[in-house]
């Protein structure tokens, strides 16, 4: 890439990064329970409030633009804060880098644990993604989200996956998801596979099929494919201690609208 596109790139992502200012994010988990729940090797994905966030969601049609893989305290370094950097996530600013699981903790997240991942092939997974820090994002690929923050005509719903991979394809350049699918195709772990259906070679059975599994390309990966994924598991962080739904504390429609009553001015007039 020229130095002015670089210096253009640099700066697109500088913008991009900025929170949208009509976005909020909601959490839907209680303080602590996040940490509580997810292991090392786990994809946490992230409903962003950023402007590329938008662009991502647009294109994939689905709620989480932003994936991380949780590394646990291998790296044994910590942030200002004492924080141990134990997930890993590639940056449009700072390229992959490890944050504290903190920097995500009042957003809207989910939890896909790969299932059933044998200890030497989860220990391969965080060593792909534990070397790959320091790389940085594909700038190209910062152009291809910003034309969709633009009035355009929408995309056709066939056209936008490709979308999602039309960044330069060098691998000393990462993308959130491309990173982590990457580390999990390492060891030929699957996440959407494409799925090619051959004729037996049984003899005795004309109408069996054999379902071979082809490794689809790294670039085509979104954040929402660790979502519907059959090979990941969703954890939610409310349900994996002692959940009893009659613990829960319900407000009182009854009062509640009396103490709302109780509240309102006096509107009468003096006589």
């Amino acid at each position: 890439m020229s130095p002015i596109l670089s210096m253009t790139g640099r700066a697109l992502a500088h913008y991009l990064s900025k929170p949208n200012p009509r976005f909020h994010p909601v959490t839907t988990t209680a303080p602590g329970a996040l940490a509580a729940a997810i292991r090392p090797g786990d994809v946490l994905l992230v409903e962003g409030d950023t402007r590329i966030s938008t662009a991502i969601k647009y294109l994939t049609q689905s709620t989480w633009s932003h994936a991380a893989l949780y590394v646990g305290d291998v790296l044994g370094q910590r942030s200002a804060e004492g924080e141990p950097l134990d997930l890993i996530e590639a940056d449009v600013k700072e390229g992959v880098r490890a944050i504290p699981l903190s920097r995500y903790e009042d957003f809207h997240t989910r939890i896909c644990r790969a299932a059933d991942l044998t200890p030497e092939d989860l220990q391969k997974v965080i060593d792909y993604a534990v070397s790959r820090l320091g790389q940085q994002y594909d700038l190209r690929h910062i152009f291809d989200l910003a034309r969709y923050l633009l009035p355009v005509p929408p995309v056709p719903v066939r056209w936008r996956r490709r979308m999602i991979a039309l960044g330069s394809g060098e691998p000393t350049r990462a993308i959130c998801s491309t990173l982590i699918a990457q580390a999990f195709q390492s060891v030929r772990y699957p996440i959407l596979p494409s799925v090619q259906r051959l004729p037996s070679d049984d003899p005795d059975c004309n109408d069996c099929y054999d379902e071979i599994l082809h490794i689809r390309h790294h670039s085509l990966f979104a954040p929402r494919d660790f979502d519907i994924s059959p090979y990941f598991a969703v954890v939610k962080p409310a349900l994996t201690g002692d959940f009893d739904y009659r613990a829960l504390q319900w407000a009182d429609p009854d009062k509640q609208g009396q103490t709302a009553a109780a509240q309102l001015p006096d509107q009468s007039s003096p006589v």
